[in-house]
């Protein structure tokens, strides 16, 4: 039965983003179908064969070791301060971010990254019919965040009319940063974390191929990643890699400050009118319909929509806070799904990140990501329910 409902949720959400297209005519079945069994082969491969779990074992194994090596500077840093029992979240996850950070920016100095993104982008493009540069950002979008993916096809942003920017600006919505995803794995089950990855990526493409489809010529679809880096050295990459986590560490906590803060006030609004309310529990049961077809069992589905809905009114960090506190009460079924779903930037917020990132490379299509940036969200959200469904298949 949980199959069949799986199965019935990919339809729902093909079938939403079908009636969203701006273009049905032209609308690149073949690669959409090529890419679900891809993801469907990826999540076979990882949760039931024995060569799977250990590439996932590896992995986080991999990902523990560098937590290991992060943890030993910001100790070295921060490790005199008094703290109280669980130790601070800024402390323990968010200054990670800036050894993950300066690993990335090292690796793309050594052109280590960019080739290995150009080489799988090709593919894929090669493999599906889709244009170089929309699988390349796609492939980028794994690794870097939002603005920094975006930035990196600049050089191409005038050969993209409004559907290849919808495409472009839908992966960088719907996938994490790598330099995150060491925290993310500090607050979820590192395996689930580590499949949204590759999950999330062909989601992303799917669902916009089908809301905007695109037809490139071959001399406009070309892509270029020999001045990715500008840093002369790699001591010069190192240091403007930890400045950039650092950054970003810090913005991550001021939206959380915020948001967590703001949540409070609105349920503290709402609970005048209707006491013992809360927005999550709203959120919850406005979500349950979705969370029933992607899996989730109807004694967990609530609660679990609940934080789904936090996720995309606030962020995804509040979210995994929040259910953090129940993976000790959950089913693995539902914690696999929530987990896929929660491992995105298909937030509010990101509607405004990346307006404002196209504004600086190019304004006039700034205007074009600010008028399709509710499309863009709710184009994001079906990319991680598509997601979350095909992990919820496999458990």
């Amino acid at each position: 039965m949980s199959i069949l409902l799986g199965l019935l949720a990919v339809i729902v959400v093909f079938g939403l983003s079908f009636l969203m297209s701006n273009d049905k005519k032209n609308i690149n079945y073949k690669g959409i179908g090529i890419m679900l069994v891809a993801q469907l082969l990826i999540t076979w491969f990882m949760f039931t064969t024995k060569i799977g779990q250990a590439v996932i074992n590896g992995i986080s194994a991999g990902f523990d070791k560098l937590i290991e090596f992060g943890m030993e500077g910001i100790n070295f840093v921060v490790g005199g301060i008094e703290v109280g029992e669980g130790g601070v979240f800024f402390f323990n996850v968010l200054l990670l971010i800036i050894f993950f950070a300066t690993l990335l920016s090292v690796l793309t100095y050594l052109r280590i990254l960019p080739v290995v993104i150009k080489f799988v982008g090709g593919l894929i493009s090669k493999i599906t019919g889709l244009p170089k540069v929309e699988s390349f950002n796609a492939v980028n979008s794994i690794f870097f965040g939002q603005s920094e993916a975006l930035i990196a096809i600049k050089s191409q942003f005038h050969h993209l009319d409004n559907n290849r920017l919808y495409i472009v600006s839908a992966s960088a919505m719907g996938s994490v940063s790598a330099a995150i995803v060491g925290s993310y794995i500090q607050m979820l089950p590192p395996q689930y974390v580590l499949v949204a990855l590759p999950l999330n990526m062909f989601s992303a493409l799917m669902v916009s191929s089908f809301i905007a489809p695109v037809r490139v010529p071959k001399e406009k679809d070309h892509v270029d990643v020999k001045d990715i880096s500008n840093e002369k050295s790699i001591f010069e990459a190192m240091g403007n890699g930890a400045l950039e986590g650092g950054k970003i560490a810090l913005i991550v906590a001021a939206m959380l400050i915020a948001f967590i803060a703001s949540l409070e006030l609105v349920n503290w609004v709402i609970q005048l009118v209707f006491a013992g309310v809360s927005l999550q529990q709203i959120l919850g049961y406005i979500l349950s319909p979705l969370g029933l077809l992607m899996g989730i069992p109807p004694s967990e589905v609530i609660q679990a929509g609940s934080v789904m809905g936090t996720k995309i009114v606030t962020n995804e960090f509040v979210a995994m806070l929040e259910f953090q506190d129940m993976l000790g009460v959950m089913s693995e079924k539902t914690i696999g799904i929530v987990s896929v779903f929660l491992t995105s930037f298909a937030n509010f917020s990101s509607i405004g990140i990346i307006a404002g990132t196209v504004k600086g490379i190019d304004s006039e299509k700034a205007i074009s990501v600010s008028g399709f940036g509710m499309k863009l969200l709710l184009g994001a959200t079906l990319a991680s329910i598509l997601s979350a469904t095909i992990v919820g298949l496999f458990l």
